[in-house]
């Protein structure tokens, strides 16, 4: 199956503490059913310290959101809408916002 949302699309937060946040997909996990959003589900972490690069510490970093609780936002309206997919003339299969009608991929 295809995936409906991929790193570097821009989506909204629909269900959770973050509901309604917007951020860039940073990474998706096919198999988990999850996604990486910047700047959404923040958790912090004890790191220990690797040597001179890189110290110890608490850092915060983003953690995963299920795929069902994020939707991507319609190119033309900024609002989230549903996805779905178009097979073009030259056969090439795109997403499609299913609000307007907008094709997502170039």
């Amino acid at each position: 199956m295809a995936a409906k949302i991929r790193k570097g699309d821009r989506v909204q937060v629909l269900a959770g503490r973050d509901k309604g946040k917007r951020g860039e997909v940073l990474r998706v996990e096919p198999k988990e059913d999850r996604a990486f959003v910047q700047g959404v589900n923040m958790v912090k972490r004890h790191e220990k310290p690797q040597g001179l690069s890189r110290p110890g510490g608490i850092t915060e970093k983003e953690g995963p959101i299920h795929l069902s609780n994020i939707a991507l936002l319609d190119p033309k309206s900024d609002k989230p809408t549903r996805i779905g997919f178009k097979t073009l003339e030259d056969g090439k299969k795109v997403r499609v916002a299913k609000a307007s009608g907008e094709v997502l991929d170039r």
